[in-house]
């Protein structure tokens, strides 16, 4: 039983990113160590932080398989119930991911927060230390958050955010919602916790290919196809407007469906939800030929749904009704009243 004292504890998982790079010849490599990023920072008083350097990679080169090795990587750090929280510390290109995949996985009060910068720690206006500085304090002090990714002082809730600026300062948010808190000189104020959904059971397995096929004016399904004979067992089908393509796709799609591959359809638009509305190739017709709408999630979060949902079902009605369930826009728990938490 766990003796409760004024300490907060919290796990930190680096995984690399621009928050663990330094330039080295004309460009930015992530090469620094959890401790090293953590020294530059500081902690906050009141806390404890264990280290564990998982990686040490620009996120654009991780895998699937690797992002599967951080989700247990974050649970081996909950089972320890002394620890409050765990901060992961993520390179900017694939953070959305990460954290939608872990959200899709954590059953526990205690939060996962994902931060990292866009400017790297050598540079003369780093935000590195104020983003792991204030991810810190959400980690020891809040409850019920889910995964969240904190980042220029606002808390997100993982479900929706997503890289939406390549170099500002604030270069993550939700388009079609808003932030869940916010974080000054360590007070972290929480406006609304975000709806919890049921957690998946832990994936058993390596990642199964799932593919993302972008549509345009003049667009065909041969790389829809092509991703079908590649092995992919699930496409994100990115469509324009709310949802939509050109009518050649819509055979594409069902031939898919009816060989096993779950086929998901979002957008390539960045706000609002996709939505079956028009025929002639558009969101009616590809619905029709099996596709799961997205609601709205974007492509790269609605890939780790479809790859969640292969590991967790083998029959594909039941692998389609639980990619249904994971991208429900529905909240399944209440919105809490406005708390907050200070690191004292």
């Amino acid at each position: 039983m766990r003796q409760k004292d004024a300490t907060r504890r919290v796990v930190l998982i680096s995984t690399g990113g621009t928050i663990a790079s330094r330039r080295i010849g004309d460009g930015y490599t992530a090469e620094l160590s959890g401790p090293q990023i953590l020294e530059g920072a500081g902690v906050p008083d009141g806390l404890r932080v264990r280290v564990r350097d998982l990686f040490t990679a620009n996120s654009s080169a991780l895998t699937t398989d690797q992002q599967l090795t951080l989700l247990g990587a974050v649970h081996e750090a909950l089972a320890d119930d002394e620890v409050d929280g765990v901060v992961v510390t993520h390179g900017t290109d694939t953070l959305e991911e990460s954290a939608f995949l872990i959200d899709l996985y954590h059953r526990d009060g205690r939060p996962v927060v994902f931060t990292g910068a866009q400017r790297p720690p050598d540079h003369d206006e780093s935000d590195a230390p104020a983003n792991l500085r204030d991810a810190l304090s959400v980690a020891a002090t809040g409850h019920d958050l889910g995964v969240v990714v904190v980042f220029d002082g606002l808390v997100h809730a993982a479900r929706g955010t997503v890289k939406q600026h390549t170099l500002a300062v604030e270069g993550f948010g939700d388009p079609s919602g808003t932030p869940v808190g916010g974080v000054s000189e360590g007070r972290v104020l929480i406006r609304h916790r975000p709806p919890r959904r049921p957690p998946l059971p832990l994936p058993d397995g390596p990642a199964p290919r799932v593919d993302i096929v972008t549509h345009h004016a003049g667009a065909d399904p041969v790389l829809l196809r092509a991703a079908v004979a590649a092995g992919a067992r699930g496409i994100v089908l990115a469509g324009t407007g709310s949802g939509n393509a050109s009518p050649v796709f819509v055979d594409a799609v069902a031939e898919a469906v009816s060989a096993g591959v779950l086929v998901a359809l979002t957008t390539r638009v960045p706000a609002g939800p996709v939505a079956g509305i028009y025929s002639g190739g558009g969101g009616v017709d590809l619905i029709a030929a099996g596709a799961v709408p997205t609601g709205t999630l974007r492509a790269p979060q609605a890939r780790m749904a479809v790859i969640s949902a292969l590991l967790h079902r083998s029959d594909p009605a039941e692998r389609i009704a639980a990619l249904g369930r994971l991208l429900s826009d529905e909240p399944l728990a209440p919105l809490a009243p406005e708390t907050d938490g200070v690191l004292r």
